[in-house]
């Protein structure tokens, strides 16, 4: 009878060779454009009614 092989071996490091710094810092500056557009939008709303 052939007897399996437990293969025991797994490649647990992950490599981190990039930094999400900068794609943090573009969410953050969208998010903020967005909001700021939301309340421009909503002001100017408030203002005419």
């Amino acid at each position: 009878m052939a007897k399996a092989e437990l293969k025991t071996e797994q490649k647990t490091e992950i490599e981190d060779s990039s930094s999400l710094k900068g794609t943090l810092a573009s969410v953050f500056f969208l998010g903020l454009f967005i909001v700021i557009t939301w309340v421009s939008v909503y002001m100017l709303f408030v203002e005419r009614f």
